[in-house]
């Protein structure tokens, strides 16, 4: 069974965290950020980020995503049918200050990729990192500059943030993070419709 990490409430109470962090530091650096999902869990939380950065400031940020398939360090041996999906930033990069939004961070390796996936489109004056949970667990020096949660999750757990639909529209999805249990031990029992020798 899986444990709740953030339920909608708490998911929304830290979009509204990292949404001011970002507005202070925006303050400070005189200029919004451009924000860049990282497909595909980044997604539908850049959508909510922006939304909450352009109600609290009145001014939406720019909104793009990169796919980091091909640049994972593991693409050749992990990967033997990739499902691609598009990189789109729709402005210049070049001077700009970047943020990631990832949902989940780990090992760090995604975020590597990620990087080399964006520097492809240009060459931004500084690139941050905003995740909504770091579970630890880092094998690469890499850090997120705002975090929703921070928590060190055993090894053998995952850590998932689903989308659940409440109703109809678009609006109706619910973001939840999960804490999902290991997969059970494989047994010895015959599989279901076996008869065994």
């Amino acid at each position: 069974m899986s444990d709740v990490l953030l339920d909608p409430a708490a998911i929304d109470t830290a979009l509204g965290s990292i949404a001011a962090a970002i507005l202070a530091r925006s303050g400070t650096l005189g200029e919004m950020p451009v924000l860049v999902a990282i497909r595909r869990g980044g997604d539908p939380l850049a959508a909510r980020l922006a939304a909450r950065i352009a109600r609290d400031s009145g001014q939406p940020p720019a909104i793009g995503a990169v796919d980091i398939t091909f640049y994972r360090d593991d693409a050749a041996t992990q990967l033997p049918n990739p499902r691609i999906g598009p990189s789109h930033v729709p402005v210049s990069i070049d001077g700009r200050w970047i943020i990631l939004v990832d949902d989940v961070i780990s090992t760090g390796r995604t975020i590597r990729a990620a990087l080399d996936a964006v520097l492809d489109f240009g060459r931004p004056s500084r690139i941050e990192l905003a995740v909504l949970v770091d579970r630890g667990g880092r094998e690469l020096p890499i850090q997120p500059d705002y975090a929703g949660l921070r928590a060190q999750v055993d090894r053998s757990r995952r850590v998932e943030v689903m989308m659940k639909r409440r109703g109809p529209g678009e609006e109706d999805e619910e973001p939840w993070a999960l804490l999902v249990p290991p997969n059970p031990e494989p047994t010895n029992a015959p599989p279901i419709g076996s008869k065994g020798v």
